[in-house]
Order: structure tokens, then sequence, then C-alpha cells
């Protein structure tokens, strides 16, 4: 039996949001201090739940809230992974918000692989946020390796050892080269700010999804840096292969001259 008092603290923080024929279970905001270069940065954190299950869509009620908690152990969640975000100022009435879509790189974000240029890409977009003073970060779980998985990232790495680029490495292992669905992290956003927000990415699909879900954005702010001889392969065939925005010059940039 859950005590009343545990259902009443978390039912306040618990949305039920709709999307199409799905359900995203949304808890939060927690306060979230985080630690960027030094100095504490205050974001509020939420996660978010496919609810697979008919039974967790019933809505934001008391028996709802009962039933998610009832069944949290049940679910084995450990097993796979959640999506968050980290919002920061005044994200639902202020004027202009940067937000961020960040697919989530074990290998890049965790242990700093420089690969590719994802951790580097995660930290700044929450710096630039802080310093804009109200944004969101995205951070999309089941992202890994465009869509692939980690297990499977890791023969795509194999593969990219022996001379294969990043897109030529999905193909051969039977993947498209990218997969990656941004509808849920869309619908928590709609949720959270109606308002127009600008994106940041090199990535014109991203922006392309946002658009098409009905979101109120047309501005986009690019985001390279942290070029290296491990990663400008993996750069220049996310221009070349995976059609993302050049900032500047091609030459310019990969000679590291705008690294920064």
């Amino acid at each position: 039996m859950i005590k009343p008092d545990i259902i009443s603290i978390l039912q306040n923080k618990i949305k039920w949001i709709t999307n199409g024929d799905k359900t995203n279970i949304l808890v939060g905001p927690i306060t979230l201090p985080v630690n960027l270069d030094g100095e504490t940065i205050t974001f509020k954190w939420y996660s978010w739940l496919n609810a697979a299950d008919e039974d967790l869509q019933q809505g934001d009620t008391k028996e709802a809230t009962e039933l998610l908690i009832s069944r949290l152990t049940s679910l084995k969640l450990a097993d796979s992974q959640q999506s968050s975000v980290l919002v920061y100022g005044d994200f639902e009435q202020s004027d202009e918000a940067l937000i961020r879509m960040h697919s989530i790189c074990h290998t890049g974000d965790i242990f700093g692989s420089k690969r590719c240029d994802c951790g580097f890409q995660l930290r700044q977009s929450m710096k630039m946020i802080a310093q804009h003073g109200s944004g969101a970060l995205f951070y999309l779980a089941n992202h890994e390796g465009r869509g692939i998985g980690l297990f499977s990232k890791a023969m795509a790495y194999i593969l990219q050892e022996e001379g294969f680029d990043t897109v030529e490495a999905n193909l051969e292992l039977g993947f498209v080269d990218d997969s990656r669905d941004y509808s849920d992290a869309i619908s928590v956003l709609q949720h959270l700010r109606s308002q127009p927000v600008t994106l940041i990415t090199n990535n014109p699909k991203k922006l392309e999804a946002l658009k098409a879900a009905g979101m109120n954005t047309g501005k986009r702010i690019p985001l390279w840096g942290d070029v290296s001889v491990f990663n400008e392969k993996y750069l220049r065939t996310k221009v070349s292969r995976s059609g993302h925005l050049e900032a500047v010059k091609t030459a310019d940039f990969f000679d590291g001259r705008v690294a920064k």
C-alpha cells in the first residue's frame, strides 16, 4: 500500500502528455545544480517515460499517479534508458529561448572521446543556454549512434577503424544513416513552452522536425568546435554526407582557425 503523502508529493510533479497515439509521462521540475567549468549553474531537470502500457495512460489523477508508482519496480527502467531535459531561466515565458536537441553519446559525453564532437557540443550548449538566460537542453537517450544503439555503435567503430566513414559503417550493418525521431522530445517542449525558440544545431533535420510539429522556430545557431586529427573525417562526413550546415568555409574550419 502506497502512503497517501507519497502520492500527494509526487502527483504535483507528474504530468501526462499526449502525443498522437502515444503518451509520455513527465516528471519534474527538480532543482539540479551543475558544475560548468568550476561555476555552479542551477537548472531545472525533468525526465519522461513513454507509457507503452495502456493502463499507465490515464492522465493527471491521483489514481494514475498511484498506479505509476506501483508499477515502477516491475518496469525495470534500469534495463533501458529514459530521456530528460535541463531547463534554465524563465523558459516558459521568456521572449527568446535557446534549445538543444542533444543525442546521447556514451563515448563522447561520458568518456570525453575525441572521435566525435558530442561532448564538446553538450557542455558548450549548456554554457550558451546559461549565458543567454533562458533555454533547454533535451538529452535524448534512444539516439545513440544516430539511433543504432551503443552495442551496434561499437561494431560501427570497428568498421570505421578499417576506413569506413560513419555513414558507410551504419549502412554496412543494415541501418539507415540516421533513424533518430524527435517527436517525443518535441511534445515535451510544446508542454513546457509555446513561445518561439532558437535551435542550437548544425543539423537541418532537427529544425525541419520542429517546424513540421508546428513549433514557432526559424532561427538556428551553429555549433562547431573541438576539431582534431581524431574527428576531422567524422566532421567532414557530417557536412558532405549527412547534410549538416557549415558555419564557415570548410577549409578555414578544418584548418583549425575557428576550432574554438
